[in-house]
């Protein structure tokens, strides 16, 4: 189900009404039904149906609107702001309806994408196989699309029974041959022996968290975005130290510095393939003192200023 969002999320402190150089994101963003070319659209999934099968803690289905508030304030520092950045809405799903949601979102992301750059609020991690929809219908079948993953987890359980917040990426290499995934930040303890093998044999590009401070890891980060027509980028927030990101289902205490993550990120996003990204895993009902919804807030606003350059 499609939501237009609420204006009113949109709210912060107002330094000046006319003056471009003091505003903040709620005086820049436009929330429409529509993308303007050029733009990036912001679109919503509120669904953590996928976390629930997956036998996670739900809750990500309220992040999207969360992301928002905690966006709403923060300085706008890119000097365009001409029809930029345009608030689209959520898609809800309802129900046990995972599929048919995620399907909508795929409708949604291919809009904006054929006019625009598409950012992903979610949700539970089932948000990436929505926007591959996407993305995939916006550019044809026929394009190369490399699946850029920031995760502790590779998301390639079997779905023989139903699908999940955990069995994205296989789904997708099962269908998709013009499809390639590369992942960064996989715990090494955090996967069964069954799930790496798994991940071998799809030939996934993978590398650990403890192996990003590498050369190795650089070079080869920037020989798979060369590699590809386009660059869908997907952050799970669960990558995160838990100290630094108490708000997921499944928290990880030898998790990632958000510095790294956000070193990681720019390198993707920057990047002139680079489409889409989304943000999933982030519970309102676990956070503590909302660290983890404002630390995905920025994590956004790194995205939207890398993606203008």
């Amino acid at each position: 189900m499609y939501k237009k969002t609420n204006p009113e999320i949109w709210q912060g402190r107002t330094d000046h009404n006319t003056d471009s150089t003091y505003f903040r994101y709620h005086q820049i963003v436009q929330v429409a039904t529509t993308i303007k070319q050029g733009a990036i659209g912001l679109i919503g999934f509120a669904c953590d149906e996928g976390v629930r099968r997956n036998n996670g803690r739900v809750g990500a289905k309220d992040a999207p609107d969360t992301l928002r508030k905690q966006l709403a304030p923060l300085p706008w520092r890119n000097h365009n702001h001409e029809n930029s950045l345009i608030d689209l809405g959520n898609i809800i799903c309802e129900g046990h309806e995972l599929e048919h949601a995620q399907r909508e979102l795929g409708d949604k992301v291919s809009d904006i994408v054929t006019k625009g750059k598409a950012i992903v609020l979610g949700g539970g991690h089932e948000t990436l196989y929505g926007q591959y929809l996407g993305v995939r219908k916006a550019v044809g079948p026929d394009a190369s699309i490399g699946l850029l993953n920031i995760d502790a987890h590779f998301d390639m359980r079997s779905y023989d029974k139903q699908t999940s917040s955990g069995t994205m990426f296989k789904q997708i290499l099962d269908e998709d041959p013009n499809a390639h995934y590369f992942v960064c930040g996989i715990q090494q303890y955090g996967n069964t022996t069954a799930l790496f093998n798994t991940a071998d044999q799809y030939n996934v590009q993978y590398f650990l968290d403890e192996q990003l401070d590498s050369a190795q890891f650089t070079t080869a980060l920037n020989d798979f975005m060369d590699a590809h027509d386009v660059l869908l980028v997907t952050l799970c927030m669960d990558v995160l130290n838990a100290a630094e990101a108490p708000g997921v289902s499944a928290p990880s205490p030898f998790g990632l510095s958000a510095l790294k993550v956000r070193g990681i990120l720019r390198q993707m996003v920057s990047h002139k393939k680079t489409v889409s990204f989304s943000i999933c895993e982030v519970n309102p009902s676990l956070d503590v003192g909302n660290r983890t919804e404002k630390l995905g807030a920025y994590f956004i606003n790194e995205v939207i200023m890398n993606s203008f350059e």
